[in-house]
């Protein structure tokens, strides 16, 4: 004979074994039980129950006592009641077996049977469901935990306890009602609700004195406990009884529950994770009245609502109206206010004549009816403000949730939740709950991989996990391989009824359909022609051709309906999966010209650029390499070179990729020689050299000699400073021939300047003085008084290493007088003095000259150089024993590194822990 084990905590904690008591000993073990009990049926960690039962006194020795505690209740109950499973332990009960998961069932079981229009058997499903508590749930367990659950139980009784009431005073059991909700109110003075209600059966029962005297109770009450009166919803229903208002008088039963809407769709049985957005909506609807929950199509924005809205259904006595505003649904016209008004008065009992047929007429209708009741309006899929806003019921009372892909910030009153999309972790998770958790286990990197792919989109993941469940033995990794290709990503993505790309494709379709979003649906797939991550109001109006500020405005309407996404100040980026549809379009809309005189518009906006932030921060190129044909951003000085290079450096990387793919050969060329400066001087050399491969790749191609050996030199200089040194000799060399074959043997001075600090670094001190003279030579040749500046003052540090200190310091003062014109300049020659200084041991006057050094290279925005002159710097003061001058300028060497993203701060905290800090890896290979 089965022995069956049922646990009530709905008042006095009891036990109960094949119908007899079983007595616990012990309040861990009851602890213990009742944690498992309230998730009965799923798995409870041993950490879990580990922090909530043993709380601030878990020890080390708190597991092995929390196995103790298991055995002695599988001793007492029975050895299959609480199962083992991974990581935790599992209740092994039918939930019905637990008198709060039997209330909480019973309770919806009423709910529905009552939206059935079946009040009969919704009064007995409530008085079952209310007759399961027989005191105080979980009042023997003091712990926190145990409180939180207490509560949320107690709150669950109240909201059932009240929906009977309501249940039955449409049936007229008035005088029932009276009995027992007259003490329920004195125990809850402040809850208006069971107030209203008692009042409400007084009345009903003819005795409205008694339903006043209710109201000033509650009125004394309120004004006493909180400063405040009483709601609109009792101060209307006092009026009425003053009034002897018809409408409080009860029609037939039948009449009466259909007076109470309950229209929400089912909720999505694969709703996955958003427990802080659920828990936002709720406070939020309570305490304000509005929410808003705005996101791009296919994120989960009904899903939320809905599953927001059927936990809090129980709460509204008249109930909850749906509408579909349908205003992203591929195929269907957004529904007008009027016939939107008709919808929500048709639900709130009114129908043919009595729902007026004029917009003023219809709102001030809906107005009068939301007045003086307590509904929750859900206003799903809305396309704007416009649509939503004759929609919100005006009820102190009522409460309204609204979907769309619009921000609707205009909206009076309401919370905003811009909802995005899921974590990797809860988007594998809802794959896993679509296409089976055994696949998902099976496959755990393709499972990431899919949702990855998909974006954490959950109308993607849906469509994802609906093709593997629908062909159970597929591999994961094929669909995977599938989605990764992102030319056919939107065709993967759609199944059935559900589809990616019709989803994105409805708000485009709008756009092109309302008056002022006409250029907004033009600029989205002008975007769709640009690789850059992010989207700039600048680099926008070049694509379109089109001044600044219209750009900027049609970038804020894709925002507003969520085709972008802001990507910080007065910047917007795509999510993937609205990239590819962009292009998609940009293939379509804009094929031949067109589409390639917008694209090379704004490449060459971002070449304009990059040569003006050139100039800026190197003074020395004034022309540039070649000339752009589209006005680029003003950049007026080093700081703004600065944050600008900072702000768009993804983008200029983009740029100069597709730029090389493009069929203009000096744009490529261009774009890439423009970018070494800028990023030279924030130490960003490492990204630079698939740049300069590129141009040297397209320069070859279309025979332009000078390109190819401007891009070899630079590529010399980015290989050096990674440490790459025989590579960095090739392209040198390389580049010496380009300029010998351009025609310009005057400009190979770089390279063989180049080439003897490579040497100088390597020790390999006779070809240095041997790269140096010869371009010392070509200098003197062609008079180039800077270059002969920049040649003294890197021949000083082979001087020194030959131990020859004193010309050493001779020559780093004629380049400090020679070499000039910029603080990047100045700024180098005086760290190359002071460098002079420290190798002839003259420590005090090296310390003051790399002062000025740092300063003017600080000034200058040479990120890289301060860095290494601050190094530099802080050896030599360590040295004259200034220790805690020393660790200052380290530190500052350091931090510029981190702020350059060269050092992560783990690195930075490894080096300041050395008592003499080593020369950082960015810097290491730097003169």
């Amino acid at each position: 004979m089965l022995m069956t084990t049922e646990i009530g905590y709905l008042g006095p904690w009891q036990v109960t074994l094949g119908g007899q008591r079983v007595g616990l000993v012990g309040r861990r073990r009851v602890a213990v039980l009742t944690r498992l009990a309230i998730d009965a049926g799923r798995p409870v960690t041993m950490q879990q129950l580990v922090t909530d039962v043993w709380g601030q006194t878990s020890t080390a020795t708190a597991g092995k006592q929390l196995h103790i505690v298991v055995s002695k209740l599988r001793d007492t109950l029975t050895p299959a009641t609480i199962a083992t499973v991974p990581g935790g332990y599992l209740l092994n009960l039918p939930r019905d077996q637990v008198d709060a998961h039997h209330f909480t069932r019973l309770a919806a079981q009423a709910r529905s049977a009552r939206d059935r229009r079946e009040p009969a058997a919704a009064d007995e499903l409530f008085r079952r469901a209310l007759a399961l508590w027989r005191g105080t749930a979980l009042a023997e367990l003091a712990d926190p935990w145990a409180r939180i659950e207490a509560k949320r139980l107690e709150e669950e009784r109240m909201a059932a306890f009240e929906d009977h009431i309501d249940l039955r005073l449409a049936r007229g059991d008035q005088h029932g009602v009276v009995t027992d909700l007259t003490p329920y109110v004195l125990a809850h003075p402040l809850r208006e609700g069971p107030r209203a209600q008692l009042m409400l059966a007084l009345y009903r029962a003819d005795r409205p004195s008694e339903a006043l005297a209710v109201y000033q109770e509650g009125h004394a009450a309120m004004v006493e406990e909180l400063g405040l009166e009483p709601g609109a919803r009792l101060r209307r229903l006092r009026q009425a009884v003053l009034d002897e208002d018809p409408v409080l008088e009860l029609g037939t039963p039948e009449q009466a529950a259909t007076l109470v809407p309950a229209e929400l769709p089912a909720g999505i049985h694969a709703f996955t994770a958003r427990h802080e957005e659920a828990e936002w909506l709720r406070k939020t609807l309570l305490s304000t009245g509005v929410a808003v929950v705005d996101g791009p199509g296919g994120v989960g924005k009904s899903a939320l609502a809905v599953h927001v809205a059927h936990a809090l259904a129980g709460r509204f006595c008249d109930g909850v109206v749906y509408v579909d505003l349908n205003g992203a649904t591929p195929g269907v016209q957004p529904l007008s206010v009027l016939d939107a008004l008709g919808h929500l008065l048709r639900s709130l009992g009114l129908d043919g004549s009595a729902v007026p047929a004029d917009l003023e007429g219809a709102i001030a209708r809906y107005r009068s009816l939301a007045a003086t009741s307590n509904l929750l309006v859900i206003l799903d899929n809305a396309l704007d403000a416009g649509q939503v806003r004759p929609l919100i019921p005006a009820g102190a009372d009522c409460r309204a949730l609204v979907t769309s892909r619009d921000a609707l910030s205009t909206l009076d009153r309401a919370g905003h939740l811009h909802l995005a999309g899921l974590g990797d972790r809860d988007a594998v998770a809802l794959l896993a709950r679509i296409a089976g958790r055994e696949p998902v286990e099976r496959e755990p990197e393709a499972a990431a991989e899919i949702a990855e792919l998909c974006g954490g989109f959950p109308l993607a993941i849906r469509i994802a996990g609906a093709r593997l469940a629908a062909w159970p033995g597929r591999r994961l990794a094929d669909l995977a391989g599938r989605l990764a290709d992102a030319t056919h990503r939107l065709d993967t993505l759609q199944y059935a009824d559900l589809a990616v790309r019709a989803s994105i494709a409805v708000s485009h379709q709008h756009l092109r359909e309302e008056n002022g979003g006409h250029d907004a649906a033009r600029v989205l797939p002008l975007l769709g022609l640009l690789d850059t991550p992010t989207h700039t109001p600048a680099a926008t109006a070049a694509l379109a051709g089109w001044p600044e500020a219209r750009a900027e405005a049609a970038l804020e309407r894709l925002r507003g309906v969520r085709l972008l996404e802001p990507a910080g100040p007065g910047r917007y980026r795509f999510h993937d999966l609205i990239r590819l549809y962009a292009r998609e379009q940009a293939a379509a809309e804009l094929p031949g010209q067109d589409g390639a005189a917008a694209l090379r518009r704004a490449l060459h906006h971002y070449l304009a650029s990059a040569n003006t932030a050139t100039r800026r921060v190197h003074s020395q190129v004034q022309d540039p390499y070649y000339a752009a044909e589209q006005p680029g951003v003003a950049l007026t000085g080093v700081r703004e070179v600065e944050e600008w290079t900072e702000a768009e450096r993804d983008n200029l990387l983009a740029v100069a990729h597709q730029a090389a793919d493009s069929a203009d050969p000096h744009t490529a060329i261009g774009m890439a020689l423009a970018l070494h400066w800028p990023f030279n001087y924030r130490g960003w050399v490492t990204h630079l050299a698939d740049v300069h491969l590129n141009a040297i790749t397209v320069a070859a191609r279309c025979g332009d000699w000078a390109g190819q050996a401007q891009a070899a030199s630079f590529l010399g200089w980015v290989y050096r400073d990674r440490g790459h040194h025989e590579q960095a000799v090739e392209q040198l060399k390389e580049a010496v021939v380009y300029w010998g074959k351009a025609g310009l043997p005057h400009r190979r001075i770089g390279a063989f300047n180049n080439l003897g600090i490579i040497h100088t670094l390597l020790g390999q001190l006779d070809l240095a003085r041997i790269n140096f003279a010869r371009a010392m030579e070509i200098a003197e040749e062609t008079d180039d008084a800077y270059a002969r500046g920049s040649i003294h003052n890197n021949g000083v540090h082979l001087l020194y290493r030959q131990g020859r200190f004193d010309e050493a310091i001779a020559q780093a003062k004629i380049a400090v007088v020679e070499w000039s014109g910029s603080l990047y300049v100045e700024g180098a020659s005086h760290e190359t003095l002071a460098r002079a200084y420290l190798h002839a041991g003259r420590l005090v006057e090296a310390a003051d000259t790399f002062q000025v050094a740092l300063t003017l290279l600080r000034e200058a925005g040479y990120r890289i150089g301060h860095a290494v002159a601050a190094w530099w710097c802080g050896l030599t003061l360590h040295e004259l024993g200034r220790a805690a001058e020393a660790r200052r300028v380290w530190h500052d060497c350091f931090t510029t590194l981190l702020e350059a993203r060269l050092l992560t701060r783990a690195e930075v905290d490894d080096l300041l822990d050395q008592p003499v800090p080593e020369m950082p890896g960015p810097i290491g290979n730097m003169l």
